[in-house]
């Protein structure tokens, strides 16, 4: 099929509109056109979908696309009959169609209406689809989503590793076309193997987005508040709010919802009717915001996404770079801003522990790179396009100064020497160890692998242990970044020195090393950091003293511990939302309108003032609603212990572990209501005991349990004191 130039853009221009083909559209479709077997790694929003969908309209046959989701399938299917007057131009074949729509799909294929046929790779194993796919002509075979051929790839999917065996049978010479959006040069690799392409003529499109903005921002108690605040900023935009659990996601669209934000959620728990209704209205823009898993977005095509927040961390880089790659689609502004804590890392490790080893090996390599990513204070634009395996310059690369740390950077310091130390190491030790043994075999801390290697006996042990693991991590990074060392991913990230690296060992230059972010964790010390300490939402310290006298003045008057009045936080969250009226009062953290009502006239009046003398704008978005989400359980809790059940018996019914229930008790008599739990008390605690920690709290400064516990010896544990803590503040506060 001998096609000009010329040909080619007068189909772009029939078929889609487009008088020009988008970077490197052109010569992929030369190639598809040209019966090559071919690989395409385009960022997401990079037009990867017309690199099959034209040459498919152009050619005799029908192309098989195989591609993991339905919801991706419909929305391309939709698309291509919009720009055709035959219905039966795209079809789709999976489970969710009748035997009369299989027939007609079948019978526009043999007459030569269909040029695209949309397949889940579930589809193609069905032996009476290959029968039928065998008697009539295939134009190629296009696999979307390749990655999820890779265990390597963020999406592994088992069912994708046998599509060469299926292609084979279907037809020996169908030509093959891999996309992705997504791949490191392992993946690449993989996929090409895969496939057994390795003929293939492989086109690789730039990763980078300059047009993007990235942000990483701690996470903390006020992440709701901190992102109602950002959408507010950005009203009328479009975007999407990515969780990690779908409970999340429902609590989240709520507390939107509550707060003004036209929002819906969107998982794949929700039934099919309500997800197209929502993702129809996003697209129609009745909405303009999606909180939702990762399971939405995949062939969403809308161009002007504005933001995507990652209220949780993402599993891998990979993820977190399709994700992001949704916003600013039309080459227009698009803020990638995502939260991060280290627990929510810890979590992503918990949920792992139960996969075959080798999986568990490749999900903490990916989620380090993740927490790098995080943590890191160089550019955020060259750590994401030196992991795909693209080298990129600050200061003559487009977009180079469209992150956080680019336009606020962090303080730099000459690490020559150290850098050398580092390096050396890993010559050392005969370049045998990951990342965390390396900086433990630096600061000179044993563990099993480092003795059986004897390498705490060597000279070099302990070398720089006048700095601490995470001193040597952030270097270690980023002389990776730098390119004088690599990861080994087949041996799932043992680090190995590169040629640049063993120069510098011989002749070092300067090394400028830049101060890494101080997220909300523990340090290796022991010492806990706040939030306060990585620059997230600071109170207002000056109120906050004020009304903290105020507390302890009160606390006198009425003869109670401060914290009966307010615990901390709730001082914490008022410094921060200046609520200046009850009801406002009532929605701050752990207050509730009981509360409000009883303690809190002193406090409006003073922050009224305060408020006043001071000219402070108030942020109106900042005195976030709550959803009142759990009120059913707390009415349920409430009766059930006024008709005195056991507490654990509560605790079960509701699916709730002793140690959550005893977390919503809490939650209920802070918010000022009462909770008459006697009855249990009586059964655990003699009087002797219930009058002893009755004066303990009535002359404590603080209710932290750890204190007490400290404070009797040992004599109660942890839920002895608790539950204990709950009846004094039922009686004293409430």
């Amino acid at each position: 099929m001998l096609l000009t130039k010329s040909d080619l853009h007068s189909a772009l221009k029939k078929y889609f509109g487009f008088n020009q083909f988008k970077g490197l559209q052109e010569d992929v479709v030369e190639s598809v056109l040209s019966k090559n077997h071919t690989f395409v790694i385009m960022p997401t929003g990079g037009g990867k979908s017309l690199c099959y969908q034209l040459p498919a309209l152009m050619q005799e046959g029908t192309a098989i696309v195989v591609s993991p989701l339905i919801a991706l399938m419909k929305n391309q299917v939709d698309a291509i009959r919009g720009i055709s007057n035959e219905e039966g131009v795209a079809h789709v074949l999976n489970s969710s169609l009748n035997k009369t729509e299989v027939k007609r799909v079948k019978e526009d294929i043999v007459n030569g209406v269909t040029k695209l046929l949309y397949v889940a790779p579930e589809s193609l194993t069905k032996e009476e689809n290959v029968e039928f796919l065998r008697s009539v002509k295939i134009s190629f075979m296009a696999i979307d989503e390749a990655h999820c051929i890779s265990e390597w790839g963020h999406d592994f999917r088992p069912e994708y590793r046998n599509l060469r065996h299926i292609i084979a049978r279907i037809g020996e010479s169908i030509p093959i076309i891999g996309l992705t959006a997504t791949a490191t040069p392992k993946v690449q690799e993989d996929i090409i193997k895969n496939l057994g392409i390795s003929n293939a003529k492989t086109f690789k499109a730039s990763f980078n987005r300059p047009n993007l903005y990235y942000e990483v921002r701690p996470k903390t108690k006020n992440v709701d508040a901190d992102i109602i605040r950002f959408i507010k900023q950005n009203e009328g935009k479009s975007g999407i709010v990515y969780c990690l659990s779908r409970k999340r996601v429902e609590e989240l669209a709520q507390v939107l919802q509550v707060n003004g934000i036209k929002a819906v959620p969107y998982h794949a728990g929700l039934d099919a009717k309500s997800r197209s209704s929502y993702q129809d209205k996003f697209l129609m823009e009745d909405v303009d915001v999606v909180v939702a898993t990762i399971a939405f977005g995949m062939g969403i095509d809308k161009p002007d996404v504005r933001f995507v927040i990652h209220h949780d961390i993402p599993k891998s880089i990979e993820s977190y770079y399709q994700e992001t790659g949704r916003a600013g689609r039309d080459g227009g502004e698009g803020h990638c801003l995502a939260y991060y804590a280290y627990k929510d890392i810890e979590k992503l490790e918990k949920f792992m522990s139960g996969k075959p080893v080798a999986e568990q090996e490749i999900g903490h390599a990916l989620l380090q790179e993740v927490v790098a990513f995080a943590e890191t204070s160089i550019s955020r634009r060259k750590f994401i396009l030196h992991y795909f395996g693209e080298e990129f310059d600050n200061e003559t690369g487009e977009g180079g100064d469209m992150d956080d740390n680019v336009r606020h950077p962090k303080k730099k310091h000459e690490a020559k020497e150290d850098a050398v130390v580092l390096l050396e190491t890993i010559e050392k030790t005969n370049e045998k160890y990951k990342s965390k043994d390396l900086v433990n075999v630096i600061v000179g801390k044993e563990n099993a692998l480092i003795n059986s290697h004897k390498t705490n006996e060597q000279p070099f042990f302990g070398k720089g242990k006048d700095k601490d693991n995470k001193y040597w991590m952030a270097l270690l990074r980023q002389i990776l970044v730098a390119g004088y060392l690599r990861k080994d991913i087949e041996t799932y990230g043992v680090i190995k020195l590169s040629d640049p690296g063993r120069s510098f060992i011989k002749k070092p230059s300067s090394f400028m090393m830049t101060e890494d972010h101080i997220f909300e964790g523990e340090q290796e010390d022991g010492t806990i950091i706040t939030a306060a300490k990585s620059g997230g939402a600071v109170a207002d310290e000056l109120l906050m003293g004020m009304l903290k006298d105020l507390r302890k003045k009160n606390a006198k008057k009425l003869e109670v511990p401060p914290f009966v009045i307010f615990q901390d936080p709730s001082l914490e969250d008022m410094a921060l939302k200046y609520p200046i009226n009850l009801s406002e009062l009532a929605n701050v953290h752990g207050v509730g309108e009981g509360k409000a009502k009883k303690y809190g006239k002193d406090f409006v009046e003073l922050i009224s003032r305060y408020v006043e003398e001071n000219d402070i704008v108030r942020p109106d978005d900042l005195v976030v609603k709550s959803t009142g989400i759990n009120s059913a359980n707390k009415l349920y809790i409430i009766q059930n212990i006024d008709r005195k059940l056991p507490l654990d018996d509560i605790a079960s019914s509701k699916g709730m572990s002793m140690d959550e229930f005893v977390k919503e008790m809490e939650a209920i008599v802070y918010s000022g209501t009462k909770l008459n739990i006697n009855y249990w008390i009586d059964d655990i605690l003699d009087e002797d005991q219930q009058e002893e920690i009755h004066d303990y709290f009535m002359e404590s400064e603080s209710d932290n349990i750890d204190n007490a516990i400290e404070e009797f010896d040992g004599d109660y544990d942890d839920e002895e004191l608790r539950l204990y803590r709950i009846k004094f503040i039922s009686e004293v506060a409430n």
